[in-house]
C-alpha cells in the first residue's frame, strides 16, 4: 500500500502552488526536552495550513471538464481555504458550505480567494448534506478533506519533504490527526523510504476517533467531539485513512486542551509565531512522549500544521498555558474563619507563591477558598497538597477539573442558600443569534435558573454553565427536556467545584 502511494506522492502537483516550507529547529524545546526537535512549518503556506497540499492535488488532476463545471467542499476552516485557494489558481469556480456558526475571519478568508460560499446548519455534518444536495444537483466535483488518494498524495508531500531536508538518524515524526489524510500520507511515503522512524499521531483525548478506531479494529463514531481542536474535531475518520493508519501508524498520543495551550506557547517562544490549537498538537506529542519514555539525545519532527485561530481566543490560551505546563496547581482549601488566617495560610505554603486567591465569606466557622499556586515543575503541586496536609489544611486538586478552571473561578461569590433542588449543568451552546432564546424557550418557565455563566472563546460553540432547580417529581419531565433540547451537555452536580463553592 504505501509503495502506491509514494509514487502518488512522488507525481505530486503540489509544487506548481507552493514553495517547500522550512524544516525549522526548535532550539528552546530542544534544549528543555534534552534532545533535538524540528518544527515542519506548514503555517507557512498561503493559507496557513497543509490542506492546500492536498486540495490542490486533488484538483490539479481534474480533467478539463471538470473544471469548467466547477468543485465543491464541505468545511469549517483550513480545506475550505485550500480549496478555495486551489480554485483561484486553476481558474474554476468553488463552493464551500460551511456551518453558520463559523467565525466570520475564516468566512471572509474564504470570500477572498473568490469561492461562493454557502452557509448552512450549525456543524460540519450539517454542511456536509446540504453540500451533497448541491453535488448532485449542479454535477460538480467534490473536493474531501481527507478520504481520497490525490488529496493523501498531497498531504504526503510533507512527509517526502522531511526526508530531504533532514540529515542524519530520526526517531520519530509526530503528526495530528482528525481525519487522517496528514498521517495517511506521511506514513506512507515515510515508511516506503525510511521504515525505521516511527509515525506517532497526535489526538486530542475528546476528539480520539483514530485512537478508538485502531484498537476497535474497525472505523468508530464519536458520540460527541471536542471542539477547542475544530481542525482535527471530527466523529469519524476516513476509510482510506483507516486503513493506511492501523497498518503504518506506530502508536497515537492523547492530548488535553491544556496541554495544547501550553504546546501553543512552546512554539511561539521559538518561531514567535501563534499556531491554532490543532496546529500546536504535534509539538503537545512530542513534549508528553518523551517525558514518558525518558528519551533524550534523538531527533523528533512535530508537524506544526495550522495558525489559523481567531484572535480573541488568545485570552483563553493563555490562562490555560500554565496549568497545561504544569505551572499553576488550582486548589479549594479549606481554612478557619478567623483574623489571621490568610496569613498563616501563605506562611504554611512556605515557598510556593499563590497566583490567585478567590474568597468570600460563608459562615463562622470556616471559609473555602479557591487558591492558585505558582508550580516550578510538574511533582510541586504533591509537594504542596502535602505540606499542606502537614499544615492540617483540607485541600482537593482542582487542577484538571474543567468547571473549577472554565467557570467556577469566575462566579465565586458565595454558596446560594435559598437554591433548593439545584442541579448543575455544562452546556455547549451552538455560536448563532438565537441560541440562548432557544434555550429558554425550551425551558419554558417550568423551571428556575438558579446559575448561569456563559463564555466564549473565539469558537463555534459557547460555554454555559447553568443551575436548574428541579424538585424531585418533576426529573423525569427535566431528562426530557435535556433530550428534546438537542444541546451538548454533561450533569456536573457531583462535581467537587460546585459542591465546594457554590452549591
Amino acid at each position: 500500500m504505501s509503495d502506491s502511494y509514494k509514487n502518488l506522492i512522488d507525481q505530486s502537483s503540489v509544487y506548481n502552488a507552493i514553495e517547500p516550507t522550512n524544516l525549522d529547529y526548535a532550539a528552546n524545546l530542544s534544549r528543555r526536552f534534552e534532545n533535538r526537535i524540528w518544527l515542519k512549518r506548514e503555517d507557512q503556506l498561503p493559507v496557513f495550513s497543509f490542506k492546500l497540499r492536498g486540495a490542490y492535488n486533488k484538483m490539479a488532476a481534474l480533467s478539463a471538464a471538470q473544471l469548467a463545471a466547477g468543485v465543491i467542499a464541505a468545511s469549517a476552516g483550513n480545506h475550505a481555504q485550500g480549496v478555495a485557494m486551489s480554485a483561484k489558481l486553476l481558474g474554476t469556480k468553488a463552493i464551500i458550505v460551511m456551518p453558520a456558526t463559523t467565525p466570520q475571519i475564516k468566512v471572509d478568508a474564504v470570500r477572498n480567494y473568490g469561492a461562493e460560499v454557502v452557509l448552512h446548519g450549525d456543524s460540519y455534518s450539517d454542511a456536509q448534506v446540504l453540500a451533497d444536495q448541491i453535488l448532485a444537483e449542479k454535477g460538480l466535483t467534490f473536493v474531501s478533506p481527507y478520504d481520497d488518494p490525490l488529496v493523501i498524495a498531497g498531504q504526503g508531500t510533507v512527509g517526502k519533504e522531511i526526508l530531504d531536508q533532514h540529515v542524519g538518524d530520526l526517531e520519530a515524526i509526530f503528526v495530528p490527526i482528525g481525519g487522517g489524510g496528514l498521517i495517511a500520507g506521511i506514513a506512507s511515503y515515510v515508511k516506503a523510504m525510511r521504515p525505521e522512524v516511527k509515525i506517532i499521531g497526535v489526538e486530542p483525548v475528546d476528539a480520539d476517533a483514530m485512537a478508538r478506531s485502531i484498537v476497535a479494529g474497525e472505523r468508530v463514531v464519536l458520540d460527541e467531539v471536542g471542539i477547542f481542536a475544530d481542525g482535527v474535531a471530527v466523529k469519524q475518520v476516513g476509510e482510506l485513512t483507516f486503513d493506511i493508519a492501523k497498518e503504518l501508524v506506530d502508536e497515537i498520543v492523547l492530548i488535553s486542551t491544556d496541554e495544547m495551550c501550553a504546546a501553543i506557547k512552546d512554539v511561539f517562544e521559538d518561531t514567535r509565531t501563534i499556531q491554532e490549537p490543532a496546529g500546536a498538537l504535534s509539538v503537545a506529542g512530542v513534549k508528553k512522549w518523551l517525558t514518558e519514555n525518558n528519551r533524550t539525545g534523538v531527533d523528533v519532527v512535530a508537524i506544526a500544521s495550522g495558525a489559523n485561530m481567531n484572535f480573541d481566543r488568545l485570552q483563553h490560551v493563555a490562562e490555560r498555558t500554565q496549568i497545561g505546563e504544569r505551572r499553576e496547581g488550582i486548589l479549594a482549601v479549606t481554612i478557619p474563619e478567623q483574623s489571621g488566617s490568610f496569613s498563616k495560610f501563605c506562611r504554611a505554603l512556605g515557598s510556593f507563591n499563590i497566583t490567585e486567591f478567590n474568597y468570600r465569606y460563608a459562615d463562622q466557622h470556616d471559609a473555602n477558598v479557591f487558591v492558585g499556586i505558582q508550580l516550578k515543575n510538574f511533582d510541586d503541586l504533591n509537594s504542596v497538597l502535602a505540606t499542606l496536609k502537614a499544615a492540617e489544611y483540607s485541600a482537593e486538586d482542582l487542577t484538571d477539573n474543567e468547571i473549577a478552571k472554565v467557570h467556577v473561578r469566575h462566579l465565586l461569590g458565595g454558596h446560594a442558600g435559598g437554591a433548593s433542588n439545584e442541579r448543575l449543568f455544562r452546556f455547549r451552546f451552538p455560536e448563532r443569534p438565537g441560541a440562548l432564546l432557544g434555550f429558554l424557550d425550551a425551558l419554558g418557565g417550568r423551571w428556575n435558573i438558579s446559575l448561569f455563566h456563559y463564555r466564549n472563546h473565539g469558537t463555534d460553540y459557547g460555554r454555559v454553565l447553568c443551575g436548574i432547580q428541579v424538585s424531585p417529581e418533576d426529573h423525569d419531565a427535566f431528562e426530557n427536556f435535556l433530550e428534546a433540547l438537542g444541546y451538548y451537555y454533561v450533569e456536573e452536580t457531583d462535581n467537587p467545584a460546585y459542591r465546594i463553592f457554590l452549591s
